[in-house]
């Protein structure tokens, strides 16, 4: 019989808030609008807290526990491994984080040429010992944006660049990814696309330039659409400018509990 030393007690008197597994790229499938079920990679951690007297906790469970839900995401199957990781291991607290891409096919605004947009998406879910849950699903969507003070004082053309607008978002009920992404891309001074033709281009830059926005212009205009949403309970929002004349970037952030 092999000894389980994991088992065994620990005499430090120290608890532990999170152990488990972190960054394992593991396939899994999520909500999809447009198809119904869509198949990506996911980076996922999975932690649960560890009392004093316990010297250490299974990780292999953990990948077991993850595997039995056959890969597929969502807030249901996601608040079962939370519930069952503190079943089986024993714990007040369970913690998961599931980051991944998610693809959306998208045509050019005139050619209407096709490819694929990915927009980096995450998961976070925690449970307490009350079964309190918690669950933010954050997506960061990019973008271009022209600045309106270079337009104005400037006699030909204006500076501009590609962005990130990051949402994250507590609700209610299910919330679609491609909502969020696009409510921030119609906040934008335009879109940014994988493939462009020549008349798209013209298209693009002439779109931006008639819609200047500052990242405050934009975080204010996701804001003001998500304040309104009875769905949503908390949200954050930032917009980062990764400036084409400065060796900085721009940068504003707003937060609505």
């Amino acid at each position: 019989m092999m000894i389980d030393i994991q088992n065994q007690r620990d005499h430090r008197n120290i608890s532990i808030d999170k152990v488990g597994i972190k960054n394992l790229k593991y396939p899994i499938k999520v909500l999809d609008k447009q198809k119904g079920i869509q198949s990506t990679v996911a980076t996922i951690s999975m932690y649960v807290n560890l009392p004093h007297q316990c010297k250490g906790t299974h990780m292999s469970r953990f990948v077991q526990m993850l595997h039995q839900f056959k890969s597929k995401v969502s807030l249901e199957s996601i608040t079962n491994i939370l519930e069952d990781m503190k079943k089986i291991l024993e714990a007040e607290s369970s913690h998961i984080e599931i980051i991944f891409s998610y693809f959306i096919e998208k045509k050019s605004p005139v050619a209407g040429a096709k490819g694929f947009m990915d927009y980096a998406c995450s998961i976070i879910g925690s449970s307490d010992s009350n079964k309190n849950r918690d669950m933010i699903l954050k997506v960061a969507v990019p973008i271009s944006s022209v600045c309106p003070c270079s337009k104005e004082i400037s006699d030909v053309g204006a500076h501009n660049q590609r962005g990130e607008v990051l949402v994250s978002t507590r609700f209610k009920k299910f919330i679609w990814i491609e909502n969020i992404i696009d409510l921030v891309e119609k906040s934008a001074s335009c879109d940014v696309y994988s493939v462009l033709k020549r008349e798209d281009e013209k298209y693009v830059t002439e779109h931006a330039y008639n819609n200047p926005k500052f990242v405050e212009d934009i975080v204010r205009d996701v804001a003001k659409i998500l304040i309104k949403d009875d769905n949503i309970t908390w949200f954050s929002v930032s917009a980062e400018n990764f400036e084409s004349i400065h060796n900085h970037s721009a940068y504003a952030y707003i937060e609505k509990k």
